[in-house]
């Protein structure tokens, strides 16, 4: 689902309302020597709306908790991280498009929240912590899992299981097939089920059993584990279309 720029826009302005900070007046006769500056807002209502801004943050400017200083910040206002990272976002999401164009970088993106549920879903805790390497594994997982039970095959995984499923030999018992499209005997039907066997193995033989079996690999950079996430978007797809034959 594609971020509603204008809801998430009206979300950060709310909150820095609420966070505004200013110094209350010393009660008349006292003179208080501090740093500390007080919000506009309750605290209820600045915790509340901490709740969704935090989703927002997470969203468009994934690594505000590291990147955006707060230690210097703690002794004036609790909330000064949260309204700088909030000031980062509202910029990113308003003019986003207009740097990218300006700066000659106005490609399309990609984001794992418009991929395939499956892929997200498997693997969006981990991506948010960024263990992406792990993520991936997740998602392989995940797309695993979702193609046994559309075929009813638990005794088959990854490789073989797409083999099976893809396989242009006709549907038997306890042998259901995935099927992308009628079979009339084309050159066609033939090419497209033998490509998603192999990209099926791919997947697994080239993405999925490295990332999860050799030890002391580094952490795979973002957009790397991004690319690999968009791989098995692409057959999650096709498993999630594909009618299930079965035998007559």
């Amino acid at each position: 689902m594609t971020l509603d720029i204008d809801w998430a826009r009206g979300e950060l302005a709310r909150f820095l309302e609420l966070t505004e900070l200013y110094r209350p007046p010393d009660p008349p006769g006292v003179m208080v020597l501090s740093s500390s500056l007080s919000n506009r807002g309750s605290q209820s209502d600045i915790i509340a709306s901490a709740h969704v801004v935090e989703k927002v943050l997470d969203r468009v400017l994934p690594h505000w908790k590291t990147e955006v200083p707060s230690k210097r910040n703690e002794k004036v206002n609790r909330w000064c991280q949260h309204r700088e990272a909030a000031q980062r976002a509202d910029a990113a999401l308003q003019r986003d498009a207009e740097i990218r164009e300006r700066l000659g970088d106005d490609a399309p993106q990609l984001s794992a929240a418009t991929m395939h549920p499956w892929v997200w879903q498997g693997a969006r805790a981990l991506w948010q912590s960024g263990h992406f390497r792990e993520a991936v594994t997740a998602a392989a997982r995940k797309v695993n899992a979702e193609t046994q039970n559309k075929v009813g095959r638990r005794d088959l995984s990854e490789t073989k299981l797409f083999q099976n499923a893809f396989s242009l030999t006709p549907p038997k018992d306890g042998e259901h097939r995935l099927r992308l499209m009628e079979d009339d005997g084309g050159d066609t039907f033939r090419s497209i089920h033998r490509g998603a066997m192999a990209f099926a193995e791919g997947c697994y033989a080239g993405i999925r059993n490295p990332n999860s079996h050799e030890d002391g690999l580094p952490e795979l950079p973002e957009h790397e584990a991004l690319e690999q996430l968009a791989a098995f978007s692409v057959l999650a797809r096709w498993v999630d279309k594909a009618e299930v034959a079965q035998p007559s």
